[in-house]
């Protein structure tokens, strides 16, 4: 458990130690890249944007995600259980996927006038969904077919075969797509905040550092979504080990 805790510590230290020394090295000011010793002034001025700031763009990451994740799973169900769902709708999904985010904010803004959140988490949602779905189908599809013969011959429903068997099966492949959809939902949140500013969120607060040339501003909101992240990548991975953890097990 210490190791656990000590390992990343000690990683994110000598990456802030090197960070520094690679400012100090090149004698560059904090007009052109900031340490992190320029860091806690920032955040000591502006502790109270910071708080109001991050509390909007977490709780519109999850809203999001969770979205995200029941969008995934029902079509990963649809696409897993179905060839036909699948072959008919992997192409449009890896299309969609494939349109770059920035491109569909002003498109958002527009439809939606006013509703700035709203169009937030549906952004993070409609970032963050294709991997949780996709993973869910492909761990569906590839479920053995016996399993699937040897419980309908004792009369289970196809419910019973999701719950008992298919359910269990796809959760290590879940988990793993939740935790890229974490970083992807937080991407969606802040492409948002700072694209369509609406003095909303850490993006909004990072838009106006970049507007006011306060470059220490900049970097200490990027740390801070840094640190949500790692946050929010945590609690799944303790849903993880709740949920899944006899994969890890079986593994070792």
């Amino acid at each position: 458990m210490i190791r656990k805790v000590a390992v990343p510590v000690a990683a994110m230290a000598i990456f802030l130690a090197l960070w520094e020394l690679l400012v100090w090295a090149n004698g560059w000011p904090n007009f052109v890249m900031a340490s992190p010793s320029d860091l806690p002034p920032a955040y000591v001025r502006y502790w109270e944007l910071f708080l109001t700031g991050g509390w909007q763009t977490l709780w519109r990451t999850i809203a999001g995600l969770a979205l995200a994740v029941v969008v995934g799973v029902l079509l990963g169900m649809v696409m897993g259980f179905s060839r036909l769902a699948r072959e008919g709708l992997y192409p449009l999904l890896v299309g969609f996927n494939a349109v770059p985010k920035a491109t569909v904010v002003p498109i958002l803004a527009l439809l939606f006038v006013g509703e700035h959140d709203f169009n937030t988490v549906m952004l993070a949602f409609m970032i963050s969904f294709f991997p949780i779905a996709v993973s869910v189908s492909i761990g569906l599809s590839t479920l053995e077919p016996e399993y699937r013969d040897i419980l309908r011959s004792l009369g289970a429903s196809k419910l019973t075969i999701f719950w008992k068997i298919a359910l269990p099966k796809t959760l290590p492949e879940f988990f793993g797509a939740l935790k890229v959809a974490v970083t992807l939902a937080f991407i969606g949140t802040n492409l948002m905040e700072i694209v369509s500013p609406h003095g909303r969120g850490l993006g909004a607060l990072f838009d106006s550092g970049r507007t006011n040339a306060d470059y220490p501003l900049m970097f200490a909101v990027l740390i801070a979504l840094a640190g949500l992240g790692i946050v929010l990548f945590y609690v799944v991975v303790a849903l993880e080990r709740i949920f899944a953890g006899w994969a890890e097990r079986s593994a070792t």
